[in-house]
Formats: structure tokens, C-alpha cells, sequence
């Protein structure tokens, strides 16, 4: 900052009435933004001087006049502003304001091997951002439309918490975004975050893979309503085959898929005979996902890896990524009682909770994931959601979400069922995201101490998934 900008800030006067909020009132050409991060110095008459760290949340320009607004104070800082105390603020009848350097706002985060370095604060590349390891106890709602760099930027997050903490995790991966997240970026020499990287246990299962990454589902391991929702039987309206499909194990045994519909056919029943042919309608014993004597996703979630990435994009069937979730889920649930920490990351989350799918598999999907976000919290199941929009994912879900990514959003409807949602962003940072470039964020939430813009940072390794360039003629060719 320049010796003229720096004086013009100082002209800047602030008051605050009840110590939690103040008002100010810059000079002509001096420059705040919604976001930004300001100490407040008192200079009341015949009182001591105090600095307080507080966060611009509203400010107004009028032509050729100076900018005046509001915002928040955050804490009290010590005699030499090496230290934050967030549970203290005072008012004062006048201060000025000047933007907090990057050693002032490290005081933001207390302990800085707790926080998570994703990138730097938009308004000041040179001030690293970051986000509070241990509020990822708490559900996450990821948003973001098409091309605003959404998955890039989860996957930022997603590899320093590997590299942080010791929260295992699982990801639903519908587009391969994540299958590559054991390896390396690439450009330039190996840090070492990389090298940490590649140390902690990640396991990538994929449907085409042999054993021991195989994504499978053991079929009677799964619930009866989710057998049930598999083919498609109502308890009631079906309950003649629903009644067969309970004691299909005492029918059929643990024999191949193969022997399911002539197994059925043995039996005889007209029941059993209406179960065998919705199994060949259905073609569900030609579904790749069961696991045939090979482990079960379950099994391999017990072994509690650092990360289990179950690449959900190459079945056959889309039936059959909704069963892995469903199994996954209901498993997780059935052994809630246990309370093991796990985040639950659904990339393209609208795939398995969108408020318009009916199909049986759809609902019973979203009703669990409704009941892990409302109940799931206090047994150690944690949710990050991540979507292009909040209108495709169920409302009871999103409600029970404290933490807040956003990336650029320029549908006025989305942003104000955000607003609606998350009422502790200011208006005026939420209302920015419609002008953020690629790669540019807001967190809110728990996650920060403050509501914050940032640039998120580099990958440490590869991205699955990336745009298709558009082919080009050769010059020859034109």
C-alpha cells in the first residue's frame, strides 16, 4: 500500500455503539469491500487507545462522494497485536480504519497447524486463507455453477484435510473427479505435501476393477428395504413378491446371480414366478455390481482407510451407483452407535438427494442421507454436499448444513435460496459470488472465523476430471 493510500484510509472514522457492530464513514477515493478484514484504533478523548480486529460486511459508494457502511468486530486485540481475543470487543465513540496485515489476520485462526491453507484472500493475494480443521464436524454445503471450478477447488480442500487431520473419509465420485487423488500433480518437484499425500492410506474402487478394488455390494447384506427398492416391490401393493424377496435367501441360498431366476422358478409359486421374471426385466442379475465372493465396499470401509474414492460413473446401469450408495449409507447408519468420525463428501450430490427423483432406489437414498444430516452429526457422520445448484438438493438436507462454499453463482433465485438459507452471510459478500472468476470462493460458516472471499490455491495432485477442449483445424486445413 502506498504512503497516500494508507494516509487517506487513516482519515477514515468508525463508531461503534454496542461493542459488537460499528458504522464508518471513509474519505473520498479511499477503497473498502464487503469482506475485508480492518483494524479499528479508538481515539476517544481522555480514553486509552485500543485496536480491535472487525470485517467490513456493507458498503456504499455514491458518485464523487465517500464511501460509508457497516460491519462487525471480531475480537479485541492485545497491547502489541500479537494476540486475539475473540470473546472481548468494546464500543467506542470514534476510531479510525486501516486494513489488517497478514500477521494480524493469522490471529483469526489461533492455532495454525489446526487450519487448513487453501489459497489467499481475494482482496489480498499476499494473506493466506484458511479453513478450521476440527468445524468439519459440522455438515458442508458446496456450491457452485458449471465451470466456476467447483470440483478443482474440493479437491484443494480435500487434500489438506488428508494431509491435516486424521478424518477419514469417503467419496461418492459420479465423474472419476477423484480417482487420481493418490497421485502427484505433475508440474514441478514433489513437495512435501505431495510426499504426505502419497503416504496416507487411499483406496480408489472402481467397477472394472479386479479384486482387491472392485466396487461391489454383497446383496444380502443389504437391508430389506433396500433389496426391496432394488426391484421395485411396494411391502403392500406388492406384498405377494415382497413376501418371496424376504425369504429369498432361505429360496435361492448364497448361489451366483446366475442361479437366482431358475432358483425362483423351482420354487414353483406364483409369487416366486412373478419375482423371477421383475428379475429379468430388470436385468438385475446382469448388474456387475454384486460381489460374488469378492469383498463388499462395506468390508473394505471397515478397514477405516484415510480415504476410500468409490468411482461411481462406470456401471452399466445407473441403478447400480445408487445401490452402492444406499448400501455404503445404510451401513454407515446401522453402525452409527460406534461413533467413529467420517465426512461422507457426495460430489454431484443432486444425483442421490434431488427433491424430484420417486424412483424406490432415489427415495431411499435421500431419505438416509435426510436422516445422516439431521441425527448423523452427534455420531461422528459428517456431510459435505456439493452441487451446481441448491433448488436440485433437498431442502431438509441443506437446512441442517453450517458451513458454506460458494463459488460463482449468477442465478438471482440461487442466491437469494442461499440468503434465505444461510442468513449469517452478509448480503453484500454473498451478492458478490455473481462476479467471481474461476477458482474464486466464499466460505462461511463454522469453517471460518469470519465469512471470507478467497483465490483458492494449486491442486498437489492430478484432476479426474477437466474440460474437453474444442478441436481446432490445422492452418493447412483453412
Amino acid at each position: 500500500m502506498s504512503e497516500v493510500e494508507s494516509a487517506t484510509l487513516e482519515k477514515a472514522a468508525a463508531v461503534s455503539i454496542d461493542g459488537r457492530h460499528f458504522q464508518f464513514v471513509g474519505a473520498t477515493g479511499s477503497r473498502f469491500e464487503p469482506g475485508g478484514l480492518v483494524i479499528l484504533r479508538s481515539t476517544d478523548e481522555g480514553e486509552e487507545e485500543t485496536d480491535q480486529l472487525g470485517q467490513v460486511e456493507e458498503v456504499t459508494v455514491t458518485i464523487g462522494g465517500a464511501p460509508h457502511g457497516s460491519g462487525r468486530i471480531l475480537g479485541l486485540l492485545n497491547g502489541d497485536g500479537r494476540h486475539l481475543d475473540v470473546r472481548r470487543s468494546v464500543a467506542f465513540g470514534s476510531a479510525t480504519l486501516r486494513p489488517a496485515d497478514a500477521r494480524t489476520t493469522e490471529l483469526l485462526y489461533g492455532d495454525a497447524t489446526a487450519s487448513l491453507p487453501i489459497g489467499s484472500f481475494l482482496a489480498s493475494q499476499h494473506i493466506p486463507a484458511r479453513l478450521l480443521a476440527q468445524r468439519f464436524n459440522r455438515h458442508t454445503f458446496w456450491c457452485g455453477q458449471s465451470g466456476s471450478g467447483k470440483t478443482y477447488a474440493l479437491g484443494v480442500v480435500l487434500e489438506q484435510l488428508l494431509i491435516h487431520t486424521a478424518l477419514p473419509m469417503v467419496i461418492f465420485d459420479p465423474n472419476a473427479d477423484f480417482v487420481h487423488i493418490r497421485q502427484a500433480h505433475p508440474a514441478g518437484e514433489t513437495t512435501d505435501a505431495q510426499r504426505a499425500l502419497a503416504e496416507r492410506d487411499i483406496r480408489v474402487l472402481r467397477p472394472s476393477a479386479a479384486s482387491p478394488d472392485a466396487l461391489r455390494v454383497r446383496f444380502l447384506d443389504l437391508s430389506l428395504r433396500a433389496k426391496a427398492a432394488v426391484f421395485r416391490l411396494d411391502p403392500l401393493d406388492d406384498r405377494a413378491e415382497h413376501n418371496e424377496l424376504m425369504h429369498i435367501e432361505d429360496t435361492v441360498g448364497l448361489i451366483e446371480p446366475t442361479r437366482v431366476v431358475p432358483g425362483l422358478l423351482d420354487r414353483g409359486t406364483p409369487a416366486a414366478r412373478e419375482l423371477a421374471a421383475r428379475t429379468e426385466n430388470l436385468r438385475v442379475t446382469d448388474w456387475s455390481i454384486w460381489a460374488q465372493g469378492l469383498a463388499a465396499v462395506t468390508d473394505i470401509l471397515e478397514t477405516r482407510p484415510d480415504a476410500t474414492v468409490l468411482d461411481l460413473g462406470g456401471f452399466a446401469y445407473p441403478e447400480e451407483s445408487l445401490v452402492v450408495a444406499l448400501a455404503v449409507l445404510d451401513d454407515l447408519w446401522d453402525k452409527r452407535e460406534q461413533r467413529r468420525p467420517l465426512l461422507i463428501v457426495i460430489d454431484e450430490a443432486h444425483n442421490f438427494c434431488s427433491p424430484d427423483q420417486t424412483s424406490p432406489l432415489h427415495v431411499a437414498v435421500r431419505e438416509r442421507i435426510v436422516q445422516i444430516a439431521a441425527e448423523g452429526r452427534k455420531f461422528g457422520l459428517w456431510l459435505l454436499l456439493s452441487t451446481q445448484r441448491p433448488s436440485r438438493v433437498h431442502p431438509s438436507i441443506i437446512s441442517q448444513c453450517d458451513n458454506l462454499a460458494l463459488m460463482k453463482m449468477t442465478s438471482p433465485v440461487d442466491l437469494d435460496e442461499l440468503a434465505t438459507i444461510f442468513g449469517f452471510v452478509p448480503p453484500a459478500m454473498l451478492a458478490r459470488a455473481s462476479r467471481f472468476r474461476q477458482g474464486e470462493a466464499l466460505f462461511a460458516g463454522g469453517f471460518v472465523p469470519a465469512p471470507t472471499m478467497v483465490t483458492m490455491g494449486p491442486r498437489l495432485t492430478r484432476e479426474g476430471g477437466a474440460d474437453v477442449a474444442v478441436p481446432l483445424r490445422q492452418a493447412r486445413e483453412l
